[in-house]
């Protein structure tokens, strides 16, 4: 036996966490070997803790058999996390070899996108019938398992939420006094498909620690934690950077190399295409670019300052879109800020570029070009890079899906057109 499967043994015994990173750098056949090893309840306790794409990875080298026992050994929330990232016929022969009840409750999990509240809530939630008494209601919380009790949630017959009790007039009331008058019935709840952005929004504006999650009928669900909802912001973040740049948004730093390459392939031979584009633009101004050798060498200044400008707007109207700082009927608004933002951060650019540019050649002429294109370039950058994730979130897509591909097109192409479109106009005047 290797010494890598003794430590990842001993780890998983004592700390899982730490196992878990452990066995992600691992081939998943060889962590899957190691893994089936162990005892069931270790095992069930480092699957738990390791990034759902590596967990399924594992599980498609165990047994029908093997994936069924853990996933009844896990809460179903993990488990229905796992399930997500498994290939459909594996998922589904998987639910099927579970008992009913389970693989009802797991088909329940995933018909909710795991961007909504029902998709990361906990269904394991507590809850007490309004009809009971105070001592009943008490004798009920002493026998429910711990790591279910969130706040003291009160339901009716058909499960429906009907409001939320303080531990305090729990306790203080008499062993018959009937629950009814203790119920506070304002309580603030999340409908299942709710997105995540919102639910985080809530929960800043409440400071719940956790927060019921029902279905239209008003019929309690589970609850979403804070920190669940960190996590999954936190998540959504990341996977928005990486999106901006055509990387997938599911891909992770230990992800296999085919996963990387369907990802990221199609965005590249889109940048590839956009690229051809801005040469395309540069083959027009060929007779130009012989004359003026100069013009060679101060486009990509152009181009690269545009770039930087784009991606300062495009950052700002994305972020702005996620926390729901941009509201229906702002976008001209964000358009004209942009657009006045670029031009005049362009006009203080251009002039730097430009005395640069006299006090390198020497011609006043070419100051001049590069100075224009600037401005105009960095004012189109600004308007692209705000104007691009606004029209994909009003097309109802994902505004950071590769807005930085699209935005960079933009400035390369208005940027090489303006500044060798005025040397053009001026070329008498450069040589």
């Amino acid at each position: 036996m290797k010494a890598q499967d003794t430590l990842i043994r001993a780890l998983a015994e004592q700390h899982p966490e730490t196992a878990a990173r452990a066995l992600e750098r691992l081939d998943p056949a060889e962590a899957a070997k190691v893994l089936s090893s162990l005892p069931a309840a270790p095992v069930t306790r480092v699957v738990e803790r390791l990034a759902p794409h590596a967990a399924a990875q594992i599980l498609d080298r165990f047994t029908a058999e093997q994936t069924r026992d853990l996933l009844e050994a896990m809460g179903p929330k993990q488990a229905s996390i796992v399930l997500r990232h498994l290939e459909e016929q594996k998922r589904g022969a998987a639910l099927a070899a579970m008992p009913e009840q389970a693989a009802k409750r797991l088909q329940e999990l995933l018909r909710y996108p795991p961007e909504s509240a029902a998709g990361m809530m906990d269904p394991q939630v507590v809850s007490i019938p309004v009809d009971v008494t105070a001592q009943e209601a008490i004798s009920l919380l002493r026998r429910a398992p711990r790591q279910n009790l969130h706040y003291l949630y009160v339901t009716d017959r058909e499960n429906r939420l009907v409001g939320v009790l303080q531990m305090r007039d729990l306790l203080l009331s008499a062993p018959r006094e009937p629950l009814e008058p203790l119920i506070r019935r304002e309580t603030r709840s999340v409908k299942a498909e709710t997105d995540r952005e919102e639910v985080a929004a809530v929960m800043r504006e409440t400071r719940f620690a956790a927060l019921p999650v029902v279905d239209v009928e008003g019929k309690l669900l589970g609850v979403v934690k804070s920190d669940d909802v960190l996590t999954a912001v936190q998540d959504e973040a990341f996977e928005d950077l990486q999106r901006m740049v055509g990387a997938g948004g599911d891909e992770r730093a230990a992800a296999p190399v085919s996963l990387a390459v369907r990802k990221r392939l199609p965005w590249l031979l889109v940048n590839l295409a956009t690229a051809f584009l801005a040469s395309a633009v540069i083959s027009m101004f060929e007779g130009v670019l012989a004359k003026v050798t100069a013009l060679s060498v101060l486009m990509t200044i152009v181009a690269g300052q545009g770039g930087n400008t784009g991606a300062q707007a495009l950052a700002v109207v994305i972020r702005g879109l996620a926390v729901r700082e941009i509201l229906p009927g702002m976008m001209w608004r964000i358009l004209f800020k942009e657009l006045g933002a670029g031009f005049l951060n362009g006009l203080a650019v251009a002039f730097v570029t430009a005395a640069g540019t006299y006090a390198w050649y020497r011609s006043p002429a070419l100051a001049a070009v590069i100075g224009m294109a600037m401005i105009v370039n960095m004012t189109a950058a600004a308007l692209a890079g705000a104007a691009i994730p606004l029209a994909l979130h009003k097309m109802g897509r994902d505004p950071a899906q590769s807005s930085s591909i699209f935005m960079t097109t933009v400035t390369d192409i208005v940027g090489f057109a303006a500044f060798l479109g005025f040397a053009m106009i001026f070329i008498k005047h450069l040589g």
